[in-house]
């Protein structure tokens, strides 16, 4: 006499079958699409908060690598964000946001900053020197540029735009007469490779070059 094979699954009113697993991802299905969608309508409230919040724009006038921009700006702009998103100058790098890395340095009237934590409209008016403006409007490397190509101050090259515009800010004000005062003095400049014998060699071979650039002068 035969066994009865009790079925694994039943049937729904249409006549589909309906097995644990088929119910358990209809229903994890359901569930990510219902989270997705709170997700979504929360992102957008964030943003429209944001946005209500804001609203306020202010106008900017300012010397870059001397080119004078004038931009009508959200007073939340950085000036990381006017340099890179604004003008296209992207030498001056994105790092930690944190003002921790040195890697959006540039050179206020100049003096180094971290252009991260510094508010376009707080620069209104300024002289800012970026990594595009150090080499002569000829193409000629600026003798710290060269110095860190000779002494291999670089690996990956993603802090080098901060470390060089950082190293030439250091000499103009006075704080590389040895070894020991420029890793001091750079000590705000990050390199996650581990250059640093390159570059404080680097900057102690151009500096009395770099003490007579017109670059990084103050304003």
């Amino acid at each position: 006499m035969g066994h009865h094979r009790p079925s694994k699954g039943r049937e729904d009113g249409g006549g589909m079958a309906v097995t644990r697993r088929s119910f358990l991802g209809g229903t994890a299905t359901a569930g990510a699409s219902a989270l997705a969608g709170v997700a979504g309508a929360a992102r957008q409230a964030i943003a429209q908060e944001v946005d209500d919040a804001g609203g306020e724009s202010v106008d900017v006038s300012l010397v870059i690598n001397g080119v004078t921009y004038e931009r009508r700006l959200d007073t939340r702009t950085s000036l990381l964000d006017l340099l890179r998103e604004e003008l296209d100058l992207t030498g001056t790098k994105v790092g930690c946001n944190h003002g921790q890395c040195g890697a959006c340095t540039v050179l206020m009237n100049g003096t180094r900053i971290n252009s991260c934590l510094t508010l376009a409209a707080m620069a209104d008016g300024a002289r800012i020197t970026t990594i595009e403006g150090v080499a002569s409007a000829e193409g000629e490397l600026h003798p710290m540029q060269a110095a860190f190509l000779e002494h291999d101050g670089f690996q990956c090259g993603y802090c080098t735009p901060g470390q060089i515009v950082s190293a030439i800010g250091c000499v103009k004000e006075g704080h590389a007469t040895s070894e020991a005062e420029i890793r001091e003095y750079m000590s705000g400049n990050l390199c996650r490779c581990g250059a640093y014998k390159g570059i404080t060699e680097a900057i102690m071979e151009a500096r009395e070059a770099t003490h007579s650039s017109e670059v990084g002068g103050q304003s």
